[in-house]
């Protein structure tokens, strides 16, 4: 027999007008399961958005799944919303969604707003909460002086299902307060400013690396609950890490029970395969021009920055979402109304999505993963941009991996691969990555990418670091880049710890460290970082000798450093190099040092300029240059 489920609506005739303009951002609020009390009567109250459902109704545990038991009701005002009140159900209660659809088929399906579900490879949501008493105050009051434009931002990007397992139990997950007890005190260690996790959305297939949501509101259940994740988030604040999540609004998989085909039509995604189905991925792409759908994507980045208090959102596959025909040859994609390959709803839909953001929560970042040559990614949308804070600079990425693969005999002949990147370089506000997706499918770790023996490549991946944290830009570096992990990234196991007991990776790890110290201590390496300002070069002709030299600056333009690189195994005694400021200059860092695990060619810890104008400079230095490596000098005031 049918059970009775009670007209009641947690959405107003304002809600829904919002929701179907494209205008609502906390539809979290109002869709998905809440629990409730109404007239003194404890339960859940339902809603889903299914236009196109004959009928919905809810199934569980306690009807036995029955779709004939719990029938919600459609709202009168033709919005294709279904909701009703349960009693008696309350938090913790596993559900679907059945519905039958116009065209006949039965479908169960997950709760697109669900806040928890099970651990996979079970499918079904669970009704949650996400209240959390939180005790980040002093960090989300002051947030705007970790996430400003003007100051450091170092990334450490990191998997949470293989960064680290339990060690008794390779096979097992660390919890997300498990990995807190580790992950804080070593990126307090290391210096990273914040931590940028892989997707962290429900995902049914793991090897995916969380790129393929199924349930973007639920916190993936295989490390813990919502409140886990937000205790997780509150502890790294509470010791002055910020948090960007990866998001991925671009495509979204086939599964049975997900978003694909929810309600027996494409209602997220785009009919037309031409629009609706990502070549790349075998997923489906979002249907940008349907309002509803806006409300869905940008009420999800909402509720990561609302209801977790996360500092930031790297956007993931821009590119794919800003081209017709991306990944898509003559014939597989139809052009716009103007005639171009852009996809001009996906624009709309960025440009809005980060004018929300920077109106409701200006004190975060958004960051663009775009590899194309798209004008203004991260220009304010009032000057034409599409809004964004900061760009990954993929160009710099592939040049630098392809100088430094080289073997040094070979590298005068690509000296322009590391100069190039200033002809652009200021165009955008750009991120350096050294991501995840230059460490797997046959790619090799790092370490393994740098030519020569085992000295070597670790001196080469050390100077490699020093020209990143040292260039400009803010940083990004996937884990186990830090130690000089060997093996390519595998997702099925921990990374390889055990390395840290050898003197070359230990060694790294301590520069890296250093080298975060110094980036954040010396304004010089980040007010400036996205002007030309900031950066000039000194030396970018030495090309016979693959020395590159260029000077950092911030705001005062007083206190200056200056860098030189010797990318060659030679040693280059009495170096005569241009500074733009007389007196004294003292070495801040050299990566040869033997504390790195360098070979401690001697190099004098302060050098007095030579009052004579050098490398288009007013003065200049002495200095001998140890083999694969960087100096850093700053300017000494006083005695």
């Amino acid at each position: 027999m049918p059970q009775p489920v009670e007209v009641h609506s947690l959405l107003s005739e304002f809600d829904v007008f919002l929701f179907k303009s494209g205008r609502h951002y906390k539809l979290y609020e109002k869709f998905g399961s809440h629990e409730i009390l109404i007239n003194g009567v404890k339960g859940v109250y339902f809603a889903v958005w299914a236009p196109n459902a004959q009928t919905v109704s809810v199934v569980g545990n306690f009807n036995g799944w029955n779709p004939h038991s719990h029938q919600l009701h459609v709202r009168w005002d033709s919005s294709g919303i279904w909701e009703g009140f349960i009693p008696g159900l309350e938090n913790g209660e596993v559900y679907k969604y059945h519905i039958h659809s116009n065209t006949g088929e039965h479908l169960e399906k997950s709760d697109p707003f669900a806040l928890h579900a099970e651990i996979p490879p079970k499918t079904a949501s669970i009704v949650a909460t996400t209240w959390y008493d939180w005790s980040d105050s002093e960090w989300m009051f002051n947030r705007r002086e970790h996430n400003a434009l003007d100051r450091p931002m170092s990334v450490y990007e990191m998997h949470l299902g293989s960064w680290l397992r339990d060690p008794k139990d390779p096979d097992r997950f660390l919890s997300y307060t498990e990995i807190a007890e580790q992950l804080i005190p070593y990126i307090q260690e290391t210096g990273f400013t914040h931590v940028e996790f892989m997707p962290i959305m429900e995902h049914p297939y793991y090897p995916s690396w969380g790129y393929q949501i199924t349930g973007y509101y639920a916190a993936s259940s295989r490390f813990g609950g919502p409140q886990d994740l937000m205790k997780l988030i509150e502890l790294l604040h509470e010791s002055h890490i910020g948090v960007i999540l990866d998001w991925v609004p671009s495509h979204f998989p086939g599964d049975a029970h997900g978003l694909y085909n929810f309600d027996g039509t494409h209602l997220y995604e785009h009919a037309d395969p031409r629009k609706g189905f990502h070549p790349d991925w075998q997923s489906y792409i979002f249907n940008y021009g349907r309002n509803e759908v806006k409300s869905f994507l940008i009420s999800n980045a909402f509720f990561w920055l609302d209801r977790y208090h996360v500092d930031g959102l790297r956007v993931d596959a821009v590119a794919s979402m800003l081209y017709l025909d991306y990944s898509r040859k003559a014939g597989e994609w139809e052009p716009n109304e103007l005639g171009g390959n852009e996809n001009l709803e996906a624009v709309a839909f960025l440009k809005e999505f980060n004018e929300a953001i920077s109106k409701y929560y200006p004190n975060v970042q958004t960051i663009a993963e775009e590899s194309t040559s798209w004008t203004g990614v991260s220009r304010a949308t009032f000057n034409g941009g599409l809004g964004f804070g900061m760009k990954w600079m993929m160009g710099w990425m592939h040049d630098t991996l392809a100088y430094f693969k080289e073997d040094p005999i070979n590298r005068s002949y690509h000296h322009d691969k590391l100069t190039f990147a200033t002809v652009y370089g200021f165009t955008e506000n750009f991120m350096l990555p050294l991501s995840h997706d230059e460490v797997v499918y046959g790619k090799q770790s790092l370490v393994y990418k740098m030519p020569g023996d085992e000295w070597q490549k670790f001196a080469n991946l050390r100077a490699l670091y020093l020209y990143m944290f040292t260039f400009i830009g803010t940083k990004l570096l996937f884990m186990g880049g830090e130690f000089g992990q060997t093996a390519e990234w595998n997702v099925n196991q921990s990374l390889d710890w055990h390395l840290m007991q050898y003197k070359p990776h230990s060694s790294l790890k301590d520069f890296v460290a250093k080298l975060n110290e110094i980036y954040k201590k010396y304004p010089a390496l980040y007010e400036k970082a996205f002007s030309p300002e900031g950066f000039f070069w000194i030396e970018l002709g030495e090309r016979d000798q693959s020395v590159f030299a260029y000077c950092r600056r911030g705001h005062d333009m007083v206190n200056d450093l200056v860098v030189v690189l010797n990318l060659t195994p030679v040693v280059r005694r009495k170096f005569k190099l241009g500074v733009p400021h007389p007196g004294k200059w003292e070495l801040v860092l050299n990566s040869d040092d033997q504390a790195y695990n360098g070979s401690g060619v001697s190099v004098k810890k302060e050098l007095i300029t030579e009052n004579e104008p050098w490398m288009g400079q007013e003065q200049a230095i002495v200095v001998d240059l140890p083999p694969l490596s960087g100096l850093v000098f700053k300017r000494k005031f006083g005695k």
